[in-house]
């Protein structure tokens, strides 16, 4: 594996917040006709024994009133206090159950955005369990739909065990991943990736590979949020993926091992162990993972060039080029923090992060085949190329958060406060070489790429209840960005090296931006609305160093957000959402640096690229809080889109261009059903339309196409320790810009066998089953068209092995709550 950061630091001298941000917060206060997202309440209460004493552990859950089906779990304290936190204004009900017990039952009941306390549960003495063991197991559903996100509880899947991150993503409801390792959710590109509340820097395949890198046992849930509120950075103009990490919630020392082995006609291979020791006031943590895989993937592609003719198109030559793959990732992923609780009311917290690289470090070998015809389809010319990259590239991360309640019981104010560091390195050499025929001299391409990507930040978030019905929530951030990418390119031709001065350059990148957000969240009976706004300033520096060109980009922006949600009744929910946001260029879309694919295709990045900026609406219909039916619209000015064009007559070139504008409209369905207690399926539909307007190599685009988006995952808890997953997906043919993509889908299964009362658990999946998920493509222009077929390494068995040890008693009430959890749990 690999990836490349093509940017480096200097220092903006810009600190602190832009003064039309800081009005922005007195402005904003007045917004309470604004609506929004749901907003996080508490549910407290106590449970205790029928003589009044409190019960330790006991196990409480949170239940859907209309079918009891179970939403969350949480375990009472020493005290026998619990919390439990949901968004507000649904119907629910609680239990709480214990062994010796037996089960007791809350009446239903309406959630308020303030919380409700709940009387305490006083829970009998069952004869029936008072003389032998009972076992409780639960396990939440694959997958949750919200009020405003679809939450993937990754933890306990199966078809997880052994997998990538990106394999889990890419099966999640209206996610793709295109030929280009694009991430998509609802066929809208442009998405802000978090990973434990901090954003990710990279785009395209440098985020792909890092999310190959992230194994998804290391992995809790994954959020798509295709509206945010104003508390989330307005990054994204398709939305948020927030993937939230596994912790450790048990007393006392304990933790797992685990390991997989995955084969295609590579091998893949991964290994792991966390540990976690917790006490009243001390919680240390930490997780190591290795892993060494090998994979390939083939690109192949054919070309038709034309030239103008009175008019007409005339088909001048073309190309067929065939590409072959083989790559190897190699890695240590390791993570370690401590949460300190100094007083019930302030908790402490920090968290590192490492990323390293042992030796071997990762690498690829390619074999590139070009043949070239006229327009009658005679041989032109032909050559066959080699190529060869290493790569390091070692990554550190490091958060300090803060969190501090004002007060005792629900509505407290709370302030959380996070300072973030990170640190990208990469140093890649690439070396291609091609055999031209018939016997001319051979010719050497190589390249030698380092480049830095450093990211600080500090944030602050402010949470009070107003009254019992309203609450306000306020916050800052600031975050700077500095990189620097240096690549040198050299030519060797008959023993002779020279430095090619078209492709060397040093690009240097500075950005800075400010921002701060205000959001009111107001319930009246059945209704809740809630409002925001965030303002942000940036102010972006980018300079060539070679050629002397550079940009600087300074613009403010405010971003609305506002949604309503009615409760008909018990059976009935309606919501609407609006929002305006953007998306700005990655950081190695700016990049103008070239990547050489074969002879006669490269790819660069677009220094010319400009932000997107988005109006996004969505209305939702939800039946017992079980079935939705959404339909969403959006305006996209400027949208960024992924294009491959002629450069010359016989190369073309992949980067990304801003087209004029974009509109999209999609029609969602959400249909899970249950049958008895041992099979939940859950049946995601998207049919959306995108159409695109611009203008590019001569070539004027107004176009769209209508697609259908479909996932269908089925999990079966078959008894005896015994439980199987399928899942399948399909996208029928579509279009991305320039590009039409063919109808592609596929077919994963999972079945797993726990062991040694629940200690041990053995599972074996295999995804795409029936080898259905290559990508075809076509791009055509005025003169050029594109055919590419591109297949990757996706069907692999995997099995693996996991174990955990230590003490299996949780707490209710964690120690470790950084800022930015408590960012997303108010969220959820």
């Amino acid at each position: 594996m690999h990836f490349s950061y093509s940017l480096k630091s200097t220092s903006i001298r810009r600190v602190g917040l832009n003064v039309r941000a800081v009005v922005l917060l007195a402005f904003t206060a007045c917004l309470t006709s604004f609506a929004g997202h749901a907003q996080t309440a508490a549910v407290t209460g106590s449970v205790r024994s029928g003589a009044g004493a409190p019960i330790e552990f006991a196990t409480v859950t949170l239940h859907r009133a209309a079918d009891s089906s179970v939403v969350k779990t949480e375990f009472s304290d020493a005290q026998g206090a619990f919390r439990l936190e949901q968004a507000a204004g649904g119907r629910y009900r609680v239990s709480a159950s214990q062994v010796g017990f037996v089960r007791f039952w809350s009446d239903a009941f309406e959630l308020p955005a303030a919380g409700l306390a709940l009387p305490a549960f006083a829970l009998q003495t069952s004869a029936a369990t008072a003389l032998k063991e009972v076992t409780v197991v639960g396990q939440k559903p694959l997958f949750e739909r919200l009020a405003d996100r679809t939450v993937v509880n990754v933890e306990g899947s199966t078809l997880a065990a052994g997998n990538t991150s990106l394999d889990v993503l890419a099966r999640s409801p209206g996610v793709t991943v295109d030929g280009s390792d694009n991430l998509s959710l609802k066929g809208r590109s442009g998405l802000l990736v978090l990973i434990d509340g901090k954003r990710q820097p990279m785009t395209g395949t440098q985020l792909a590979d890092y999310l190959r890198a992230l194994p998804a046992d290391q992995l809790k849930s994954i959020e798509l949020i295709t509206n945010p509120p104003a508390k989330y950075d307005a990054q994204g103009g398709a939305g948020i993926i927030a993937i939230n990490l596994k912790k450790d919630q048990r007393l006392g020392t304990n933790g797992s091992v685990n390991a997989s082995l995955g084969r295609s006609d590579y091998t893949k291979f991964t290994t792991g162990l966390t540990l976690n020791h917790r006490r009243e006031k001390v919680n240390l943590f930490s997780s190591v993972t290795y892993a060494k895989r090998e994979f390939f993937s083939e690109r192949n592609t054919f070309r038709y060039f034309y030239e103008t003719r009175d008019g007409q198109p005339v088909l001048r030559g073309t190309s067929d080029q065939r590409n072959s793959t083989v790559s190897t990732s190699h890695f240590i992923y390791s993570r370690g923090g401590a949460d300190f609780t100094l007083s019930k009311n302030t908790v402490l917290g920090g968290v590192v992060t490492l990323f390293s690289v042992p030796n071997p470090g990762p690498s690829s070998r390619g074999l590139n085949t070009s043949v070239f015809y006229d327009a009658n389809g005679r041989i032109e010319d032909s050559y066959t190329a080699l190529s060869t990259s290493l790569g390091y590239d070692p990554n550190f991360s490091g958060n300090v958060n803060f969190k501090h309640t004002f007060g005792e019981g629900t509505g407290s104010p709370e302030l959380t406060a996070d300072v973030d560091y990170a640190q990208y390195n990469n140093h890649r050499t690439q070396s291609q070489t091609t055999f031209f025929e018939p016997n001319e001299a051979f010719n050497t391409l190589a390249s030698d790429q380092t480049s830095q990507l450093r990211i600080q930040a500090v944030k602050a978030d402010y949470t009070q209840s107003l009254n019992e019905k309203t609450r306000f929530e306020a916050g800052a951030k600031a975050s700077l960005v500095t990189a620097d990418n240096d690549i040198r390119f050299e030519n060797t031709r008959l023993g002779v090296t020279t430095l090619d001065r078209n492709l060397s350059n040093r690009f240097k990148y500075d950005e800075f931006i400010s921002a701060a957000y205000v959001n009111l969240n107001h319930t009246r009976g059945k209704l809740n609305v809630q409002g925001g706004l965030r303002g942000e300033q940036t102010h972006a520096k980018g300079q060539q160093v070679t050629t002397n060109e550079g940009f600087v980009r300074d613009y403010y922006q405010l971003f609305p957000s506002a949604a309503l949600k009615y409760t008909l009744s018990e059976r009935h929910e309606t919501s609407l959402s609006l929002s305006r946001r953007i998306n700005r260029p990655g950081y190695n879309q700016l990049n103008p640096f070239r990547f050489i694919i074969d002879p006669a295709t490269s790819g660069k990045g677009n220094p010319d690229l400009r932000p997107e900026t988005s109006l996004n609406t969505e209305a939702n219909y939800t039946y017992k809080q079980k079935y939705t039916l959404g339909l969403s619209y959006s305006r996209t000015d400027s949208p960024i889109t992924d294009v491959a064009y002629p450069e010359t007559d016989s190369t073309t070139v992949s980067t990304n261009v801003n087209l004029d504008l974009q509109h999209y409209v999609a029609l969602t369905l959400t249909a899970p059903f249950t049958a008895g207690k041992w099979l939940n399926v859950y049946n995601n539909a998207i049919l959306y339309y995108i159409h695109y307007q611009g203008n590019l190599a001569g070539t004027s685009l107004r176009a769209g196409k209508p697609t259908l988006n479909f996932s269908s995952n089925w999990t079966a808890t078959l008894g005896k320790g015994w439980g199987a997953e399928l899942n399948g997906r399909y996208t029928s043919a579509q279009r991305v810009g320039f590009f039409e993509f063919k109808p592609m889908g596929q077919v994963g299964l999972g079945i797993k066998k726990d062991l040694w009362d629940r200690k041990g658990t053995v599972r074996l999946a295999v995804t795409d089953i029936f080898y259905t998920a290559p990508l075809r493509a076509v791009s055509e222009y005025t003169n050029y068209r594109q055919d590419l077929y591109l297949r990757r390494d996706s069907r692999v068995a995997t099995l693996s092995f996991n174990w955990r040890f230590g003490n299996d008693k949780a707490t209710a009430s964690p120690t470790r709550r950084t800022g930015a959890e408590e960012e997303r749990r108010r969220a959820q």
